[in-house]
């Protein structure tokens, strides 16, 4: 059923405005990007849900660090530094991409904070500079916060699930590439050769067996906000599996089965927790016996058998 932490978001209500905020998220991530040390798998690129939105956490940068975070409770950008430094950048209607990044370049700079980015959308159907993007420029509090509310919830679901697994695991964090949050489990065992020909950043995603399972609020090919998961190699039969709950189905994606339940769907469930939680099991269920992995293994025993 319907509840107050899982509010309504339908995408062509608030797309301007997703657009928008896809792009600042963008802009924050690429700073990290490059002041953050390497970690496997592009983990050292995300940003995290906190209790005012989300955030970046500590940056390094030469002897001290700072943090950008977007607080939606106050509708503001805020940066602050080790050193003492604070900043802040009104998230308003009118506010376009161009404006964003050279405000937030403004402040690390008056901070002696250098720090160069590929200064364009990656992955998006926009061709020019963040400095030159002025069409897009929506800022609805009501969607973006609904959006956080969501993510919140999300957020403490996927630790809860990520809690049961024992093996290699990744933190709950969102990707500012499809802006989708995520958690993904690793075999342990490393994946199919690669094409020596793919991205860069594909090749250190898939360079081990995984399945991985996430959240985004909707784009051009799925028009709604969804929970996902696919496996990775995919094993033969995987979209034959039975999953839960009775909504969720297996769809195509760039020609491989990746499972699928709908936000509204999830929110008519009677305990859309319990709900969320099945889906993310028996996806993980389905993918991990096919693939041979050791399920036993990886499954974290209850203290007591310890």
């Amino acid at each position: 059923m319907a509840t107050p932490y899982l509010p309504d978001l339908p995408l062509d209500a608030w797309q301007n405005t997703q657009r928008t905020l896809h792009l600042y998220v963008q802009i924050v991530g690429k700073i990290r990007l490059q002041l953050t040390p390497r970690k496997n798998h592009w983990w050292y690129i995300t940003l995290y849900v906190s209790p005012k939105g989300l955030t970046t956490y500590a940056i390094p940068y030469k002897n001290e660090t700072f943090e950008i975070t977007f607080n939606f409770v106050r509708r503001q950008l805020e940066v602050i530094s080790s050193r003492g430094h604070e900043a802040s950048i009104p998230l308003q209607d009118g506010l376009s991409v161009a404006d964003f990044y050279r405000q937030l370049k403004g402040i690390l700079q008056q901070w002696s904070i250098q720090v160069s980015i590929v200064a364009e959308p990656f992955d998006l159907p926009i061709k020019k500079p963040f400095d030159q993007i002025t069409e897009l420029a929506s800022y609805q509090p009501e969607y973006v916060e609904r959006f956080w509310r969501i993510l919140l919830w999300t957020d403490s679901v996927f630790k809860e699930f990520s809690g049961r697994f024992y093996g290699k695991t990744c933190p709950v964090h969102l990707y500012w590439h499809h802006m989708d949050l995520t958690v993904t489990r690793f075999s342990g065992r490393p994946g199919p050769a690669l094409d020596p020909k793919m991205r860069l950043s594909d090749k250190d995603a898939y360079s081990h067996e995984v399945i991985s399972f996430g959240f985004w609020a909707g784009d051009e090919n799925t028009p709604e906000p969804a929970f996902y998961s696919y496996t990775y190699p995919s094993p033969e039969g995987l979209d034959q599996q039975p999953i839960q709950p009775a909504t969720a189905r297996w769809v195509d994606n760039n020609g491989g089965p990746m499972a699928l339940l709908t936000y509204d769907n999830l929110r008519q469930e009677a305990d859309p927790r319990e709900a969320l939680l099945a889906f993310l099991e028996s996806t993980y269920q389905a993918g991990a016996q096919l693939a041979g992995w050791d399920v036993a293994a990886l499954t974290v025993p209850s203290l007591d058998d310890l």
